[in-house]
């Protein structure tokens, strides 16, 4: 399965951005109201400067406490930040995310944010691709 076939399962469209310059407490609010685990940090919504995920959050309030709250985003969020493209297949997505160990992909195309895919999207996408393959295999067998 291709990475935009998975974009265009998602109930969810659209892609939720902050600005580098907004607060740590505005960022932790936006995830917790949208019941999200990542924002792509975005100076014009088109670009990817980082990515400010919960593990982001949660690994500065564990070292310094709630004052990091205060921070600008820019100063926590990630900044290598690997993205896909929408002809990657979920096999390849999903190899990255293993690897790197990260939750969250930006989907980009010819330089300009498309999507965002989570890990949760791509496991979903392989699991229905595998029933799929599951229930032609049956029916191969069954004569069908």
């Amino acid at each position: 399965m291709l990475v935009k076939q998975i974009l265009s399962q998602k109930s969810v469209t659209g892609i939720e951005t902050i600005a580098p310059e907004s607060a740590v407490s505005e960022a932790a609010r936006q995830l917790a109201q949208r019941r999200i685990g990542a924002l792509i940090v975005s100076r014009d919504g088109m670009g990817v400067d980082g990515i400010l995920s919960e593990r982001d959050i949660v690994r500065e309030l564990g070292s310094r406490g709630a004052d990091c709250m205060r921070d600008r985003v820019h100063e926590v969020m990630t900044r290598r930040v690997q993205s896909c493209e929408p002809g990657d297949s979920s096999e390849t997505v999903l190899a990255q995310m293993t690897a790197g160990r990260f939750r969250h992909m930006p989907v980009v195309e010819a330089g300009r944010m498309v999507g965002v895919i989570s890990i949760g999207d791509v496991v979903k996408a392989r699991m229905s691709q595998i029933e799929t393959e599951k229930h032609a295999l049956e029916d191969m067998i069954r004569g069908f």
